[in-house]
């Protein structure tokens, strides 16, 4: 309705029904044929609602040229644009906004729906990145046995932990054997290509995929439905710890794969929402338990596998041999003889405890370019053993 104060009203005044014909949806902009009587609001919004009208935002004059202001929701049926916050015009333009060539305005694109009780597709994004590889979550509901074995298999995660575990008794087994680990990685390598092969292919053929899923969903995780098996990044990080590392850092390396890890998997799910989170899917609970046990993994293996059921061939390249040594320049600028300066026994093995677990700590915690943990955990985990030996040895 119009201002009263701004109009004429005519002497007789019009009186009209309270559904008014289209004549009388005419222009509002003034004159003695544009005056309505007083109407209720349900009659208005029913008038509105049987025949919306478009409404032409004009812009504001103060409106910089460089920011889009945010403005409220269009009445108009066909503008389908979705209210924006404060933003710069040049930050917007994007694969996410185009821009009108009618108005200058940027229009921003909204998600597509997929019309089912679900959250909308994303805009897919451009480029590549090293997170591709990385295990995204994803919903309950993919892999058939999943929905079976709620609790058993994708809550505490089993089959998986056991086979993840088994490996590391696996490596015992084998180096009690006498085995070398030069001897080990052409076995792991052979296993690991033709593994990556079908795992490609059941990628690029649904059915396929859909069989795969279904014998051996038990040991994947709902995310490796559409991303890599985390398999072959267990076998690639055991692959490069025993094939570039001295045999006992290789060993560790692989041990601390499989036990820490498993730790810190299952305690972090159990307890880690009582205690802090260090970042996005790791909590203090689950890093303190890769520390124990790392800890604990070192004194069996350095301080009782190998002095207890030892030495095998290749004993002898070993880079811990029971003795940690300050370097020369560092003794010599603290003033420590060299007998001083070397602990041995019980100290130094508890000294290479700690920063075992450590070393399997923090190379469980530390995100690079969203890797796999299974591929970082070996080699870090390795790499911070062999140059705490490097150094000290």
């Amino acid at each position: 309705m119009t201002g009263r104060g701004s109009q004429r009203i005519p002497s007789t005044p019009r009186v009209i029904s309270p559904s008014p014909t289209p004549s009388d949806r005419g222009d509002v902009s003034g004159g003695e044929s544009s005056y309505r009587g007083p109407t209720t609001r349900s009659s208005t919004r029913r008038r509105a609602g049987a025949s919306p009208q478009p409404v032409t935002e004009e812009p504001d004059e103060d409106e910089s040229p460089d920011l889009r202001r945010a403005r409220t929701r269009s009445r108009s049926p066909i503008d389908t644009r979705q209210p924006t916050r404060l933003a710069s015009r040049n930050a917007t333009k994007g694969p996410k906004a185009a821009e009108s060539p009618t108005n200058g305005h940027v229009a921003v694109k909204a998600a597509e729906t997929n019309g089912h009780l679900s959250p909308p597709t994303p805009v897919p994004s451009y480029g590549w990145s090293w997170r591709d590889f990385s295990r995204s979550p994803s919903p309950l509901g993919l892999i058939p046995i999943h929905r079976h074995w709620r609790t058993f298999v994708h809550k505490h995660e089993v089959p998986r932990k056991a086979l993840h575990v088994s490996i590391g008794f696996f490596v015992v087994w084998l180096y009690l054997s006498g085995t070398q680990t030069s001897a080990v990685c052409p076995y792991l390598m052979g296993a690991l290509v033709p593994i990556a092969a079908v795992d490609v292919l059941r990628h690029h053929y649904q059915p396929f995929n859909r069989f795969y899923v279904k014998y051996l969903g038990a040991l994947m995780r709902e995310s490796e439905f559409s991303g890599y098996n985390g398999v072959i990044f267990y076998l690639l990080g055991a692959w490069t710890v025993l094939y570039f590392a001295p045999k006992d850092v290789g060993v560790m390396g692989t041990l601390l794969l499989s036990w820490c890890d498993t730790a810190a998997s299952t305690f972090g799910r159990l307890y880690g929402r009582y205690t802090p989170r260090i970042r996005r899917g790791k909590s203090l609970a689950g890093s303190f338990a890769a520390f124990v046990v790392g800890v604990g993994t070192s004194v069996f293996f350095w301080g009782w596998l190998v002095p207890t059921k030892g030495p095998f061939p290749g004993d002898e390249n070993f880079m811990f041999t029971g003795s940690l040594s300050l370097p020369g320049i560092v003794a010599e600028a603290v003033g420590l003889p060299a007998a001083k300066a070397t602990i041995s026994g019980a100290l130094a093995l508890g000294v290479m405890s700690l920063w075992s677990g450590f070393a399997a700590s923090a190379s469980e915690v530390v995100d690079i370019f969203g890797w796999d943990d299974n591929l970082t955990i070996p080699i870090l985990s390795g790499l911070g053993i062999w140059g705490f030996l490097k150094i000290f040895g």
